[in-house]
């Protein structure tokens, strides 16, 4: 099963903030240990994986933002996970 921003956007709260937390792993592995390869994210593709976290982030009202993940962290991920010669995927959905 493909599972598309809009099927994840319509989960609950709960569900949003483990798919954020496994995400921000996944970003971590990458970067680390996984050492850049795509294939080790949730989604497979840096720019789609940055999308969604971003798209996740957003979903949750002001006084509902993960404490533990900031919008600047989000960034920051994207910047060193973009900045690469290999981003790895196509960014197809």
């Amino acid at each position: 099963m493909a599972y598309t921003l809009e099927w994840i956007l319509d989960h609950e709260e709960s569900y949003r903030y483990m798919m954020l937390g496994r995400m921000q792993s996944d970003c971590e592995f990458y970067l680390g240990w996984g050492h850049r390869n795509s294939g080790g994210l949730w989604a497979k593709d840096v720019k789609k994986h940055i999308r969604y976290m971003k798209a996740i982030w957003e979903s949750f009202p002001e006084d509902k933002k993960p404490v533990w993940l900031t919008w600047e962290q989000i960034l920051d991920y994207e910047t060193k996970m973009c900045n690469d010669n290999n981003i790895g995927g196509s960014d197809n959905e």
